[in-house]
């Protein structure tokens, strides 16, 4: 197990400086035996040292790309694939380890390829006024899977949320209510980018405006 302070969801890529001894143990571990690692928020504490409180749901992930590095840390790319509930942590040694079990979603609510094109429609909105801003590093044409139950997956993975919210996410019980989430969050977040768009804000910062006393 992984804990981090950042969440990770399923499809989304999570890049990794691996230098604490323990994970690097880890690591090779998995390597070795052809294994994922489970990823879990920390609810409290620090990411370096233990002791840290952790959430009982996370994402399993698989690792893409694992290169050595000097001194035995790792450059590490994995991808988030299925979410688990921890049913018992373990021993963290040599490094956190937990029993845990699969956690699928339940069958969607609702519409979700409507739900898929609501959220859709909101990302590219958010994606058009940030890049106007100068404050989008995601491109205009994102394209997301002709299925809708992956196309939930990728927008709640590329989605600019931050850990608390993208970990309310995960922990939605199925995806039109996830997506619904979702679509709530961009809204607040598109509020905030047309406030500053109408006050005049731009990849310069905030502009002269004609007028007004001498």
């Amino acid at each position: 197990m992984f804990p981090l302070g950042s969440v990770l969801t399923p499809q989304m890529l999570l890049p990794l400086h691996i230098f604490e001894p323990r994970y690097r143990r880890m690591v090779g571990d998995c390597l070795e035996f052809d294994r994922g690692f489970g990823v879990v928020l920390i609810e409290r504490g620090s990411e370096v040292g233990g002791g840290e409180q952790r959430s009982d749901v996370g994402t399993l992930a698989a690792i893409t790309e694992a290169v050595p590095l000097e001194d035995g840390r790792w450059a590490v790319v994995a991808v988030g694939t299925t979410r688990i509930r921890v049913v018992e942590w373990l021993d963290d040694d040599p490094y956190p380890r937990a029993r845990v079990e699969a956690w699928p979603d339940a069958d969607p609510s609702g519409d979700l390829p409507a739900a898929v094109a609501a959220a859709t429609a909101r990302l590219r909105r958010f994606l058009t006024l940030a890049t106007e801003l100068g404050a989008s590093g995601l491109p205009l044409d994102l394209e997301f899977s002709p299925d809708p139950t992956e196309a939930a997956d990728q927008l709640v993975a590329v989605s600019p949320v931050g850990a608390l919210d993208r970990h309310t996410l995960l922990v939605a019980p199925e995806p039109v209510e996830r997506l619904e989430r979702l679509t709530a969050f961009l809204d607040d977040e598109l509020g905030v980018l047309e406030a500053r768009l109408a006050m005049g804000d731009g990849p310069d910062g905030p502009r002269e405006h004609p007028g007004g006393d001498e």
